[in-house]
């Protein structure tokens, strides 16, 4: 069993007096009084990222920081907590996460933030998913790897760029819900793409897709795609393309096909 190593009110105030003489990602816990001393840094990222444990009070703390903080080796996190943690106003990236609460869920969406990376979340129930959908920053969601219809709907509603790139298959419904979203869209992971699931998408809203990790594409799929409407569909994976396909794609309208 590894030993635990307390971040002390001390041991914080020598980072702050000199950054290269502690290494944070060491620490596994944090007192209260530490993270109080640490929000004080003033900018800049701060790796927490050995933290298995966070206090409420010491996440009220740490969201007075104003740069990126990493909080990746948290596995859960209480409603109070990330209540508190809403304040945040940068990114914040909670990779160890594998689930959340509906509380949780919703004071993360609250959180006014540029960036939010949850790559730890394989599943998405649907109210997690409409909580999610109000967050305001650029929401990462990596590591799902199956998207329910239902989900899809809800997290059309998201308006900043969206990162699914975990997925490798998208069903033509979770597709036509998808194109609702109106910010960015990011679906890296698919290695295949059905005729309809192309149509669907290429009615998206959002001003840029992300496709890179399709290898292939029918002739009506190109189709499809060359009416998008936005300025970026990125198709940088593709390794053949017939002649009818390559025509097709050569009347997209936007400012990038990658």
């Amino acid at each position: 069993m590894s030993e635990e190593k307390v971040l002390t009110k001390e041991i914080a105030e020598q980072f702050l007096a000199d950054a290269k003489s502690v290494e944070l990602s060491l620490f596994t816990t944090i007192e209260d009084a530490a993270a109080e001393s640490l929000s004080k840094i003033g900018g800049g990222i701060l790796f927490l990222d050995g933290l298995t444990e966070l206090s409420d009070a010491a996440a009220g703390s740490l969201a007075k920081h104003k740069g990126v903080l990493y909080l990746t080796g948290l596995t859960e996190l209480s409603d109070a907590a990330a209540g508190n943690l809403s304040r945040f106003k940068d990114s914040l990236f909670l990779d160890g996460l594998t689930e959340l609460s509906d509380g949780v869920a919703e004071s993360l969406a609250r959180l006014q933030g540029t960036r939010l990376n949850l790559p730890g979340l394989t599943e998405l129930p649907d109210g997690v998913a409409k909580s999610l959908a109000k967050f305001q920053g650029n929401l990462y969601l990596t590591g799902l790897t199956d998207l329910s219809d239902g989900v899809a709907e809800s997290l059309a509603k998201f308006q900043a760029s969206l990162f699914l790139s975990g997925l490798t298959e998208l069903s033509d419904a979770a597709a036509e819900g998808l194109a609702k979203h109106q910010g960015e869209l990011w679906l890296c992971g698919l290695t295949k793409l059905s005729d309809a699931c192309a149509e669907s998408l290429a009615k998206f809203q959002g001003s840029s897709l992300g496709l890179t990790g399709l290898t292939e594409l029918s002739d009506a799929a190109a189709e499809s795609l060359a009416k998008f409407q936005g300025s970026s569909v990125w198709l940088s994976g593709l390794t053949e393309l017939s002649d009818a396909a390559a025509e097709s794609l050569a009347k997209f309208q936007g400012a990038d096909l990658d």
